[in-house]
Order: structure tokens, then C-alpha cells, then sequence
């Protein structure tokens, strides 16, 4: 297939972004938003990675499906989001879940989200769909993945990442022939199927999906007329497509897209305060695993107009620098030390402070002689004066959210709590 018929499937293709979910295990960080509206890399949100995938594959017509503490992701679409042209029939439309086909149930699954808002997709009258989660970090051309949909005549592509098969008992996992197609579908085995010709590897779904839309019409009737459903694509319908039609796998390593400095594919669940806390450190590494700064593959975002970064102070002691870090507009690091660290849009960090592998959301204060290590710190956190923390568990497990990996979450009642 040629480079401008790929083009022509995914101008034929409409997104359709579940990012409703809280995302639980980042604790007390999706207390006030969506897992997909959690801060990532120091500028974006975790769901400008599956949207700037779409909008970089040529595809732009999408839908974002919201629900849990919808405000900040809404907010952060609608002000970061709005450049689609509807005289090109170009479009981003937001649907909050409302109830749309009864007053009595807000979305009950995956495939109920979708279901719910068929009426709508199917004005835009897409010939494919393409179901996201909203909640991942990859780069990702998806028109590979349609070509490799349609080239292979499935009901149903399913993508999936290859991780080691020691590792796979924690995702639902794709046993595969070796012409890609799905022979079954195992939720968290305890003995994952390796991949055909790669013993060590397995394939986990990634919660992305490419269907036929008439096709998928036709599936989701059926689904929310089945007695015992979920209602999830991921639990219910790939399962029957598996044992009743053609579920196709297609491998991350096809369409991962990497810049010169990316050696493998990079795919990850920030689900968990560790996973979170590791993923954005990782990215002040000398060469990071994933690449921010690929012009031909940019992250789109919303970002706020503020000054450049300033660094003031320079005594012994009090000497304003960082090093292995990543300093966003309008931080003023004031006589304090940097190292290792990941500092999100408006942070100000006071003189006399030492942060080593600190996380801090926009515009928190670091207050005078405060050591941290290890910390996340949510949105406009003000960290007092002299407090250390990363020093002593057991009185950090007492103080703040302290994780298995030890890894201290603050928030701003954490601070209110300290008296």
C-alpha cells in the first residue's frame, strides 16, 4: 500500500479517546482529575501522547470520551485542543458521559462509552474506528495499523506491546499464530503464551483497537442486548471476536515511531506513584528512553505563555543551579540545587533548598532549606520552610503518601495536617 493510500485510511478514520477512568493506584494525584489529565514530562498531560499520535498519523476527526472529575481534562482540551478546522471536516469533539440513551446509567464499560454515543459517530460517518486509551505514553503511528486492519480483512485489530513473558501475568495477553492471528485472549495468566519464533516475549493488549465502524455498530447492538455483560471491549467483546470472527494482533515494534536517539520501542503505564515518579525522572536522563524533543513527531499540548526559567544566586550555599534536570517557563530557582529533577511549569524554589529526584507540579513553592528526595509534588503545593523529607521512612510513611517504592507523594492537605 502506498504512502498516500495510507493517508487515505486514516482521513477515513474517526478516534474515538476513552479517557473517563480516576486511575486509582496514582493515589491521591487523580483526587481532582482523570488519570488522562495528570501531568507528564514537564509541559503535557498524559492524554496529549495518544492525541498528538492521532493527529501525527493524518487522523482528524476525534471524540474523547470523559467521566470521572472531567473538569481539568475539559479545560485542558478546550484550551489546548482547539485548532481543528470543521470546514475541513476537522473536528475534536468533547462528550462528557450524560446519559444519553437512559436518565439511570452513566457509561458501564468501554464498549458502553462508545455504545452510548453511537448516534453520534455515526453522523460523522467514519468508515473505520479506532478506540484509544487516553491513559498511556507512547509514540505511535496508528495508519499502520489500519493499513495492517484492512490488509489483513479482521474484524478486529488489536494493538499490543511485546514485554518480557516473566512480566505479561500482569496484562491480558494475546496468544498468536504466526500470521498474527488472535487464537486466544488470557487476562493476567499466570503462564503467559509467548510470541511465535520469541520464547522470551509475549504480547499484551494495549487497550487500542481498530474496527470496521459498521461492523462495530453491528457489535455493540448485540453486546448491550447480552444478559451478564460488562459492557468492555477488553473483557467481553475482543473475547467473542476471538472465538467467533477474525481478531488480528499487530505488534507495537511496527508502528512505534522513534527519533535517532530512541534505541527500542517505548511504551508505559504510569498507573502507579513509582511507575509515574520513575517515567519522569527517566526523561532527564543524558539519552532518555523516550525522545520530547522529536520535531517530526512533536507532543502537542496547551502551553501557558510565561517567561523563560531563572536561575538567581550565586554564593556558596546559595547558588542557584541544576544539573540532569528539566526546568519548564516561569520557574525561579533562587539559590537552591537541582539535581536529577523534573520541574513542571511556575515552580519557584527558594534559596538554601536541595531537591534531588523531585517531581513538582506547576507552580509550587519550595520553601527555604527544605531537602526533598524522591518526592512527586501535585499542582501549587507550598513545601515549608526547613522540611525534609526521603531522609527517614518511617517518619515520611507518618507525614505524606510514601509507596512500596519509596517514592513520597505531597499534597497540599499533607502539608495543611503538619500544623
Amino acid at each position: 500500500m502506498t504512502e498516500r493510500e495510507s493517508q487515505r485510511l486514516a482521513q477515513q478514520t474517526m478516534a474515538f479517546v476513552l479517557a473517563g477512568g480516576r486511575g486509582s493506584r496514582l493515589l491521591e494525584l487523580t483526587d481532582k482529575r482523570a488519570k488522562p489529565a495528570v501531568y507528564f514530562g514537564g509541559k503535557a498531560r498524559i492524554i496529549d501522547f495518544a492525541l498528538s499520535n492521532t493527529v501525527n498519523s493524518g487522523i482528524r476527526r476525534i471524540a474523547v470520551a470523559t467521566q470521572y472529575k472531567a473538569h481539568s481534562l475539559i479545560r485542558h482540551l478546550q484550551r489546548g485542543w482547539s485548532f481543528f478546522r470543521a470546514e475541513r471536516n476537522e473536528y475534536l469533539d468533547i462528550i462528557p458521559a450524560s446519559q444519553q440513551l437512559n436518565e439511570t446509567n452513566w457509561y458501564m464499560g468501554t464498549a458502553d462509552a462508545v455504545y452510548q454515543n453511537i448516534e453520534i459517530i455515526r453522523s460523522y460517518g467514519p468508515k473505520y474506528i479506532l478506540i484509544l486509551a487516553g491513559d498511556h505514553v507512547y509514540k505511535q503511528d496508528y495508519s499502520l495499523m489500519i493499513q495492517h486492519h484492512v490488509e489483513s480483512g479482521a474484524d478486529v485489530t488489536v494493538g499490543c506491546v511485546e514485554v518480557p513473558r516473566e512480566e505479561a501475568s500482569a496484562f491480558g495477553v494475546m496468544h498468536v499464530d504466526e500470521n498474527d492471528k488472535i487464537i486466544d485472549f488470557l487476562e493476567k495468566p499466570k503462564d503467559p503464551p509467548s510470541m511465535p519464533g520469541r520464547p522470551d516475549e509475549a504480547l499484551a493488549s494495549m487497550g487500542i483497537y481498530v474496527f470496521d465502524a459498521e461492523y462495530l455498530y453491528d457489535l455493540l447492538e448485540k453486546d448491550a442486548d447480552t444478559p451478564g455483560s460488562k459492557h468492555d471491549f477488553g473483557g467481553d467483546l475482543i473475547p467473542r471476536i476471538v472465538a467467533d470472527g477474525l481478531a488480528i494482533a499487530h505488534p507495537f515494534s511496527r508502528s512505534c515511531v522513534r527519533s535517532g536517539n530512541e534505541d527500542k520501542a517505548y511504551w508505559r503505564d504510569v498507573g502507579t506513584v513509582d511507575a509515574f515518579w520513575q517515567a519522569n525522572i527517566d526523561l532527564t536522563d543524558f539519552t532518555p528512553e523516550l525522545d520530547l524533543y522529536d520535531t517530526d513527531w512533536p507532543i502537542w499540548t496547551y502551553s501557558e505563555q510565561m517567561p523563560p526559567a531563572k536561575f538567581i544566586h550565586n554564593e556558596e550555599g546559595r547558588r542557584g543551579f541544576a544539573v540532569s534536570s528539566m526546568v519548564s517557563g516561569g520557574c525561579i530557582i533562587s539559590g537552591s540545587q537541582l539535581d536529577q529533577c523534573l520541574l513542571y511549569t511556575g515552580v519557584h524554589a527558594r534559596s538554601y533548598a536541595a531537591l534531588k529526584g523531585v517531581i513538582a507540579m506547576p507552580y509550587a513553592e519550595i520553601g527555604r532549606s527544605a531537602r526533598l528526595s524522591k518526592v512527586v509534588i501535585d499542582r501549587g503545593v507550598c513545601i515549608p520552610e526547613g522540611l525534609v523529607v526521603g531522609e527517614d521512612a518511617d517518619d515520611d510513611a507518618k507525614r505524606f503518601r510514601r509507596t512500596d517504592g519509596g517514592v513520597c507523594l505531597i499534597t497540599q492537605s499533607m502539608i495543611d495536617r503538619l500544623g
